[in-house]
């Protein structure tokens, strides 16, 4: 492009056109090389406003990284309806709108994640994956926020934040280890479903395109007769499923610790866009007596054989973000962000997330996140709102009297809107206690998965839980055999034989265990060899 003066005749200053670069006040920068000095040894000038308009932004371009779900991926894509539920309309259900027509597209933007590790660690770590999907409706922003796995550890959010800090590295070496982990499962029972799932195979899946998606929680659907059902969400991918062994993700991560990143980046590239169908269990609202589990229990599974998966759309990933940070690093999910026909059911989790989800994103990337495009709904938004930091704008109508920032008014304020469907109204009796829920077998279900397995992946199991047990005390490796006993004799009897000549071989080797990351098969051995085969070199 021939460039242009910015001002014309005998005060022209600087030549610039689109691709010239500039500061963040639009002045044209001429030297962007070099700080201004006294000589050219220095030293520099306080008023050097291009530098450090520069290097002040670089020292905060970053956000406090999430506490979960910090290392992820994301693209954009749309979700296609089928009209139905099954072989039934989509209508008998809920009165959500984009469900309501065959073939209606509705904008969608997924990201994907780990849970416990950091923003930069390997993708091939033992951790579920993070699986959020929102959803740009055209009554505002549905979030369907789950993961991989479609149980959880925990049936109640209070012991949310333990768990995560038993996960998390230790607070002393700032190393995860294994112990802390167990520690807290052998302590809470109720996780060893989830810990069957994720020291199999099914801990590692092999990257984003190729797992499933769940929303783990309970949620409800509302007709428009105001009738609700229990739902939960399954997303089921078209390119098949795969996971890995721990050896297999030890070669790639020594390959390549970005690799489900890249294997998402490159797909939509060259146009292989990765699709999932969006599938639905329904049962009807209420306690179950009949069931040997509570519908609302984050920790079980719906046996498919009496609540079926019953199709209702399609998801299509087809664009990659053009900016991570501000597409990727800034999304924003929350379990609390419903539209018209979805609801709430009375899960604890669900309840405790909803609060947590969205605060974290006020407190990570201010009050007006869902200002930011990759966050904001795509249709129009009117609020009583106002300041903030980073605030560019005010979400007022066309109109609206800009005096009047409350409601109820009669001087030109914002209105409530009027109801259309039938409000659900539960009813809703008993007495206020702290308890928890009453059918809880914590090892049925997990006896059952365990069964299911295939051979290797019943192999890789044991193999993965003796190599973490292995240096825990004897009292949380009794109760996980216990447990592991509880839930199918065979998986019993395999995890105690197994620690049995693990801890036997161990103790000839290395009497005192370390702490290692979970599934680190050999990680004292690691820091070892760094010693042992690190090459030596002179000072300089």
């Amino acid at each position: 492009m021939e460039k242009d003066p910015s001002n014309q005749g005998e005060f022209q200053t600087n030549y610039e056109d689109d691709a010239t670069l500039t500061n963040r006040q639009g002045h044209p920068i001429t030297n962007n090389q070099n700080i201004r000095t006294v000589g050219n040894r220095g030293p520099a000038t306080l008023e050097n406003y291009d530098f450090i308009e520069k290097i002040s932004h670089f020292d905060r371009e970053k956000v406090p990284e999430r506490i979960v779900h910090a290392r992820g991926a994301g693209a954009h894509g749309y979700f296609e309806a089928y009209g139905k539920v099954g072989n039934d309309p989509a209508s008998k259900y809920t009165r959500a709108k984009l469900f309501q027509e065959k073939g209606k597209q509705t904008p969608v933007f997924v990201r994907f994640s780990t849970v416990v590790h950091g923003l930069h660690s390997p993708e091939t770590l033992r951790d579920p994956r993070g699986f959020a999907v929102k959803f740009y409706t055209e009554d505002g922003n549905w979030d369907l926020v789950g993961n991989n796995l479609k149980i959880f550890f925990i049936r109640d959010a209070m012991k949310f934040p333990d768990m995560i800090h038993a996960f998390r590295p230790d607070p002393v070496t700032n190393i995860q280890d294994a112990r802390r982990f167990f520690d807290f499962c052998a302590n809470s029972p109720e996780s060893f479903h989830m810990v069957t799932f994720v020291y199999s195979p099914w801990g590692i899946p092999a990257n984003y395109r190729m797992m499933q998606g769940s929303g783990v929680n309970t949620y409800k659907w509302v007709n428009q007769e105001g009738k609700a059902v229990l739902v939960k969400y399954h997303w089921e991918p078209k390119q098949g499923i795969k996971n890995l062994t721990v050896k297999e993700a030890e070669e790639i991560q020594g390959k390549n610790f970005n690799h489900a990143t890249q294997d998402l980046y490159e797909a939509i590239e060259k146009g292989d866009y990765p699709e999932w169908e969006l599938l639905v269990q329904i049962m009807e609202d209420g306690p179950h007596p009949e069931l040997d589990f509570d519908p609302l229990d984050d920790t079980k599974l719906w046996p498919n054989d009496q609540f079926p998966w019953l199709p209702v759309g399609r998801m299509v990933l087809n664009k990659n973000p053009e900016n991570f940070f501000n597409e990727v690093e800034q999304a924003a999910f929350g379990t609390g962000v419903l539209v018209d026909g979805l609801d709430f059911s009375d899960d604890k989790m669900l309840q405790g997330r909803t609060f947590s989800y969205s605060d974290t994103q006020r407190y990570r990337v201010g009050a007006n996140y869902l200002q930011l495009p990759i966050n904001a709904a795509k249709k129009r938004v009117a609020t009583n709102q106002e300041g903030g930091q980073l605030r560019y704008y005010n979400d007022k109508a066309p109109g609206q009297n800009p005096h009047i920032n409350y409601e109820p008014s009669s001087m030109g304020g914002l209105k409530e809107a009027e109801q259309a469907g039938v409000e659900h109204t539960p009813e809703i009796e008993g007495h206020l206690v702290r308890e928890s829920i009453d059918r809880n077998d914590n090892t049925k279900q997990a006896g059952e998965t365990y069964r299911n397995f295939e051979q290797w992946e019943k192999d890789e199991l044991i193999t993965n839980l003796v190599n973490d047990l292995v240096i825990c005390p004897k009292d949380i490796q009794d109760k996980m055999i216990a447990l592991a006993q509880q839930a199918d004799e065979e998986y019993g009897r395999r995890l105690r034989e197994g620690l049995l000549e693990k801890t036997e071989s161990m103790l000839k080797e290395n009497p005192d265990f370390s702490p290692h990351p979970l599934g680190a098969k050999n990680a004292d051995h690691a820091v070892e060899d760094a010693v042992n085969k690190g090459h030596e070199a002179d000072p300089y």
